[in-house]
């Protein structure tokens, strides 16, 4: 185990406090987490000083083993008790590691304490069993302890989650992507496209079964991701489905350009899982894609309709299919004049720079 204690210099011009960032998610390991720990805080560091307490994940890429885990509480211990430069705002990357906010207060109790909400944090206690219902019980209780906490979602369907649990949620701050694509080749236009997990809520299964029958038999999907619930492998298995496994992220942003339309057709579980964000969505946006969405938690925030994407109904499959239809059906100028627009606003709204302003202006409230 390895806490990385990392500083930066200030912004003179900012009126940003000292902030202390701590993180259990943290490169060499691999995870939109971890991604959004990294570049949050090398945002930050540009408008006021940043200290970071860190859990480095393994050199393969994994997260830290569960013994590392345990100890980082004896590790942010040790910084707090031998940091020289008391923070004005202690920043916790993510909802699990709540306890530690009670430690920083019993070290600097006059601290603005801040926590980060991702779609995992919250949605974990919905998948049910004991340890689902254990997890919405720990944060409940942490809720209760820390009432003067902030907390920032990052979506506002992670923002409803929050406060049915207690929690103050202060502003609803979505993601960013550094992803594009210098992709030159012309699209395909007989190939749709799915990335991401292959888990029930994000709707491969769905979508196979319901939509692709609708469609013409010539329009073939790409699925590119890692195999998750056993339920969604006999999508794979349809003749119309191409699946490639996992792709490096320079990959994958050519083969969003390069698909008539990228879908992300997220469903709703009974048992209340739900996207907490939808990365998927602003990256292939921002990469030269046309994204079509489920209309359905977090990527509500994570597309912006008619301009980043389209939103449809989730469950409705012969929404889905008109929508899908009309962009095959597009003529190549109207294409180009979308995807033009769309990948300016998508680099410009779903970058790391807002993200860390918006950060900011909640630690200065």
């Amino acid at each position: 185990m390895e806490a990385n204690t990392l500083s930066s210099t200030a912004n003179a011009k900012t009126k940003v406090s000292r902030v202390l960032f701590i993180t259990r998610k943290w490169g060499p390991a691999i995870g939109g987490m971890e991604t959004y720990c990294e570049r949050l805080t090398e945002e930050l560091a540009k408008l006021a000083p940043v200290d970071v307490v860190a859990l480095k994940g393994r050199a393969n890429g994994s997260p830290p083993s569960a013994f590392s885990l345990l100890f980082f509480p004896f590790s942010v211990l040790w910084v707090l008790f031998s940091t020289r430069q008391r923070p004005s705002v202690v920043h916790l990357g993510d909802m699990a590691i709540w306890p530690l906010g009670l430690l920083a207060l019993a070290f600097f109790p006059s601290a603005q304490l801040v926590l980060s909400a991702h779609g995992t944090d919250v949605a974990y206690g919905a998948r049910g069993g004991l340890k689902g219902s254990l997890y919405s019980q720990y944060l409940r209780i942490g809720s209760r302890l820390l009432r003067r906490a902030s907390v920032i979602a990052n979506s506002r369907a992670t923002k409803a989650r929050l406060q049915k649990i207690g929690w103050n949620c202060s502003a609803v701050v979505p993601l960013a992507t550094d992803l594009r694509s210098d992709a030159t080749t012309d699209y395909n236009p007989k190939t749709l496209l799915f990335a991401g997990r292959l888990v029930t809520r994000k709707g491969l299964g769905w979508f196979v079964r319901e939509v692709l029958p609708l469609l013409p038999r010539d329009v073939r999907l790409s699925v590119i991701g890692t195999r998750w619930d056993a339920s969604e492998e006999s999508a794979l298995e349809h003749p119309q489905v191409d699946f490639h496994g996992g792709m490096p992220q320079a990959d994958l942003a050519r083969r969003f350009a390069e698909a008539a339309c990228v879908i992300v057709p997220n469903i709703e579980p009974e048992n209340g899982e739900y996207e907490g964000f939808g990365l998927i969505a602003p990256e292939a946006a921002s990469a030269g894609g046309v994204v079509i969405a489920s209309a359905s938690g977090g990527l509500t925030d994570a597309v912006r309709e008619g301009e980043t994407g389209f939103l449809v109904e989730a469950g409705n499959r012969q929404a889905w299919a008109a929508k899908i239809a009309e962009v095959l059906d597009w003529e190549a100028a109207t294409r180009r004049q979308f995807i033009a627009s769309s990948q300016e606003v998508a680099q410009s709204h779903y970058a790391w720079e807002r993200v860390a302003k918006e950060t900011a202006a909640v630690y200065a409230r």
